[in-house]
């Protein structure tokens, strides 16, 4: 699944802000328990894995210019929560990137 987030920031400040936010992510996953590990695998992707209600979903998070291009590997079990997957990474991420 591959979704775009908007932004206007400069890439610097985009990177930081992730940095910084990417853990309170785990605080808004359904379930009660989740486990997010991210690490930068060069300056501008970022490799995210989230553990939460028995499934892992993987996938890179990209820094572009005017967007975040977020790219997940949805389980065949998740596949009908496609929808709001997406809706959640796009609300999250305006979140992730709006003033701190």
């Amino acid at each position: 699944m591959r979704v775009a987030v908007p932004h206007n920031l400069p890439k610097e400040e985009v990177r930081r802000r992730m940095s910084e936010r990417i853990p309170e992510l785990q605080n808004h996953l359904p379930g009660g328990v989740a486990n997010v590990h991210h690490s930068w695998k060069d300056e501008d992707t970022m490799n995210l894995s989230v553990q939460a209600m028995g499934q892992q979903v993987g996938g890179t998070i990209e820094v572009a210019e005017g967007q975040l291009i977020v790219d997940m590997d949805v389980p065949p079990a998740l596949s009908f929560f496609k929808p709001l997957i997406e809706r959640g990474i796009r609300d999250r991420g305006q979140k992730l990137l709006g003033p701190t």
